[in-house]
């Protein structure tokens, strides 16, 4: 059903189907949430390989994963079946992702340079698998409504079921793994997996029949990959939140892989890593809940201007607090979770804008390239921030499971407050290049409306 095929507003995405959205981001987010927050402590303190290894497995592994998002995204815009072109992905690959989170979490009985190469080849599959379900998720946010504010609302949907995906993962993960593990964590993060597993299977399987592709493209003209790659590159608005997302992320990455060691060997309370990455993710559900209320009134642009520059603040007033200052880190880690909350849904809603600008502009739509090449950004942040991780620990000494030195407790305090801080503060100027408003945006879509109408006339 194309919602642009008449003169009337576009259709409109019901609730449920909203939610069953917005629940396929909780099954991503036991995947995306566990590598953010843990996979980097798990391969140095359980998995056993030193920090600069790790570090470099990451940038590595996720570079030439993240070079296969425009591969992917190509040949989502060109898939056709029964079920459109994007859902079936999540039918295909929803077993698959599984059984790669399972592995990429085994502890194997090898030497170091056996588990080195265990981890290289168990974390590329997993990310090339992840890439191949993600991709066509992003962009049936484009393709299920055509109305901005319906689509502000379907993506806020995802995010909230997002950030719901990533607080259990915060919360019950140490949890399970002590559960399970009874001792023995290796077991314990392998169980964890088979179960975040299952259940993200039985989330995406829901969401595959629940939802609905509506918006079609006004030609239907194969172009060459190449051809969209060239467009995007010629898309300003597009090219600003792709060097925006990668900016981000290293910010995300950085304060989130470090929390761990930053309450374990900085504050010497690891008993509270579950509960300190819990409100953080409570507060960035209620932050993106927020989200349609904000676009109703005020631009998407000058919200995520605002926004990222009271994260900087916030992160770099967090390096200021005394190590027993347990109630204000909390509280601070909760203010920049709500602020930080409705970055990601005003951001990938952005995205679709590009698509839709892309489109008028050029005549061509490429929905899932437009997503893949800016989740490549986002990967290629991620990366760089778990590089420089591994990079700093190594160089100030960090030992894992042992008391940390001065430079080394001061290197994860650096890397959890006055980075980020620094990062988001270079964000929030980025953000002041991107060119589509409100206004705009209503133009671009009467005007796509009243091509598509004339195109089936």
């Amino acid at each position: 059903m194309n919602t642009m095929g008449n003169a009337g507003p576009p259709a409109k995405v019901g609730l449920f189907e909203k939610i069953s959205y917005g629940a396929g981001d909780v099954g991503f987010n036991f995947y995306w949430t566990t590598i953010s927050a843990f996979v980097m402590i798990f391969y140095t303190d359980v998995f056993g390989i030193p920090a600069a290894t790790a570090g470099t497995m990451l940038l590595v592994t996720k570079i030439i994963a993240a070079m296969t998002d425009p591969v992917i995204g190509a040949f989502a815009d060109r898939t056709k079946t029964k079920w459109g072109k994007f859902r079936p992905y999540i039918l295909w690959a929803a077993l698959p992702l599984a059984a790669a989170g399972v592995l990429t979490f085994t502890t194997p009985d090898l030497d170091q340079g056996g588990k080195v190469i265990y981890a290289y080849a168990t974390y590329m599959i997993l990310m090339l698998i992840y890439t191949v379900i993600n991709i066509p998720y992003n962009a049936l946010s484009g393709v299920m409504t055509a109305d901005g504010q319906d689509r502000s609302t379907l993506i806020s949907f995802r995010f909230i079921g997002g950030f719901l995906g990533g607080t259990i993962v915060t919360y019950c993960t140490p949890k399970m793994v002590a559960f399970f593990g009874q001792g023995n964590e290796a077991h314990g993060w392998q169980i964890a997996m088979i179960v975040y597993g299952a259940v993200a299977t039985l989330l995406f399987l829901n969401m595959f029949w629940q939802t609905r592709e509506r918006v079609e493209p006004i030609s239907q003209t194969v172009n060459s990959p190449l051809r969209d790659v060239k467009d995007l590159t010629q898309n300003g608005p597009w090219v600003v939140l792709f060097f925006l997302a990668l900016i981000i992320m290293i910010t995300i990455t950085l304060r989130m892989s470090t929390s761990a060691y930053y309450m374990k060997y900085y504050v010497e309370r690891p008993d509270l890593i579950g509960s300190f990455l819990t409100v953080y993710g409570i507060a960035l559900a209620v932050g993106s809940a927020c989200t349609p209320i904000l676009t109703r009134f005020f631009d998407k642009k000058h919200i995520l201007m605002v926004l990222m520059a009271i994260v900087g603040v916030l992160c770099i007033l967090f390096y200021f607090v005394p190590k027993d200052q347990i109630e204000i880190m909390f509280a601070l880690q909760i203010l920049i979770g709500l602020v930080l909350g409705p970055k990601s849904p005003l951001a990938y809603s952005m995205y679709a804008d590009t698509a839709d600008y892309n489109e008028w502009k050029t005549g061509r739509r490429a929905t899932a390239m437009t997503f893949a090449a800016a989740t490549f950004s986002q990967k290629l942040g991620g990366a760089l921030a778990s590089f420089v991780i591994g990079l700093v620990f190594s160089a100030l000494g960090y030992v894992a499971n042992q008391a940390q030195t001065g430079a080394s407790q001061s290197g994860i305090i650096i890397l959890m407050t006055l980075v980020p801080g620094a990062i988001a503060l270079f964000a929030a100027i980025v953000t002041g290049f991107y060119g589509l408003t409100k206004t705009q945006l209503e133009t671009i879509q009467i005007d796509l409306a009243e091509r598509k109408l004339a195109a089936h006339d």
